[in-house]
């Protein structure tokens, strides 16, 4: 990286295509103590970057442990960012994978159009880091969260914000809160599209086409576009699996024809694009939403050595492959049978909804490095503990192993503060930055 994230950005107004670079950068002014697991007790009192200032390494941190890799980062910033401007469509990445508004001003600044969120806490997160353009990828029916949301509206005229409905049902308790809470300026909604055994959205064209004229005649409601999520509908890059979301699209792609002349927005937006299949996304949403084509792809970012590293587009020949910028670090505490080892890490710790960590390579009590072997294996998680299998005398008691992980959705929701090193495959990885989430 050419300049670590908390301290990136500008002396305050908005950067990066709508974010606050100076409460952004006052990030490196929070003091650190005992809240945050991933730091030694020589960090406390210190600001972040006071205890950057001190030179720390991957040595003098305690396990368990995550960290980021700053190289991947970057490569992966950069070719997501260059893929999307090639491919002609807009990316608002989902801020939920990272919640973690260092990362995302360095999405912004790179070209992001705008940051998508799930849910109401991760919108006011965005709000208090002044985030200018946020999709609501989700339907938002609380009606407090509704007069909060049109007071951020009715403040500022700068916010541009987006939700998603799916029902008439939805469309009238929306209506009903914002008018309950005087709404002066009208909340821009996209109509959502699901799929048969999918998640939300409407399940037929026609359905969304009523959904669109309900939100049509709602006055505090304006019709903006349409989105879904094809992710719910695979899993996997079969034949069947990506006939599935292209059929999906196609879907998508007739229910903007419908409601081509009924859009109350100059640019309608049409949204779809996960991490999985964004390069489908985009060369079929492409030619007939122009410009308005957006991607909410998040995961790219972080990527992983699991389930991201077998789908993405860009590991399937689509452009340049990601690299994983996670890694979890965990110390052997027991090795009680011949081919089993305990580590310190769990379910609290690291991802597995997605896959079993991997073990990569071994750091011994003098420091060195080695590799695993290829045997080995994380068998199984309990809450604090990791079962390895097959690394035999590789991995001693005392002994740190590294471990790729797969799924940084549920990686970085347990680390509120994540150590940045500068190449984790060095002898002795430095730590050039702390990134602060807020789940």
């Amino acid at each position: 990286m050419n300049q670590t994230y908390a301290s990136s950005g500008g002396e305050g107004g908005s950067a990066g295509g709508g974010i606050d670079a100076a409460k952004v950068a006052a990030l490196a002014d929070e003091t650190l103590d005992w809240r945050f697991k991933a730091l030694p007790p020589a960090a406390w009192g210190l600001t972040v970057r006071e205890y950057l200032a001190t030179g720390p390494t991957l040595a003098d941190l305690g396990t368990p442990l995550l960290t980021l890799d700053a190289g991947a980062l970057e490569h992966n910033l950069r070719t997501m960012a260059a893929w999307c401007a090639e491919a002609g469509v807009a990316l608002a990445p989902h801020g939920k994978t990272t919640m973690a508004p260092a990362l995302w001003k360095a999405q912004l600044d790179a070209g992001a159009h705008g940051i998508t969120l799930a849910n109401l806490p991760q919108l006011r997160v965005a709000r208090a880091f002044g985030v200018a353009r946020v999709q609501l990828a989700n339907t938002l029916l609380d009606p407090a969260g509704l007069g909060w949301l049109a007071a951020e509206l009715d403040a500022d005229p700068g916010f541009a914000f987006t939700s998603w409905v799916d029902s008439t049902e939805s469309v009238r308790l929306m209506d009903l809160a914002l008018r309950a809470a005087g709404a002066r300026r009208p909340v821009e909604v996209l109509v959502e599209l699901g799929g048969p055994g999918g998640r939300t959205g409407a399940r037929t064209v026609p359905e969304a086409v009523e959904v669109a004229e309900a939100v049509r005649r709602a006055p505090t409601l304006r019709l903006a576009g349409i989105g879904g999520y094809e992710g719910a509908l695979a899993h996997d890059a079969s034949e069947a699996g990506l006939g599935a979301v292209r059929r999906y699209l196609h879907q998508l792609e007739a229910l903007h024809h419908e409601l081509a002349d009924r859009y109350e927005s100059e640019q309608p937006v049409v949204t779809a694009g996960g991490s999985a299949y964004f390069d489908t996304v985009a060369e079929i949403l492409r030619p007939f939403a122009g410009a308005g084509a957006v991607l909410r792809s998040g995961a790219y970012l972080a990527h992983d050595d699991g389930f991201y590293r077998g789908i993405s587009p860009l590991a399937r020949g689509a452009g340049t492959p990601l690299r994983s910028a996670l890694h979890g670090w965990a110390r052997v505490v027991s090795h009680p049978e011949p081919q089993l080892s305990l580590l310190d890490a769990g379910k609290r710790d690291l991802p597995y909804d997605e896959g079993m960590p991997e073990p990569q390579s071994v750091r011994g009590v003098d420091g060195t490095v080695s590799p695993v072997g290829s045997g080995a294996r994380v068998e199984r998680l309990n809450d604090q503990h990791a079962f390895l299998v097959g690394a035999g005398a590789l991995a001693p008691v005392g002994a740190v192993v590294r471990l790729g992980l797969s799924h940084p959705c549920t990686a970085f929701d347990k680390w509120t503060l994540i150590p940045v090193l500068d190449d984790a495959d060095s002898p002795a990885p430095r730590v050039v930055d702390l990134i602060r989430t807020y789940f």
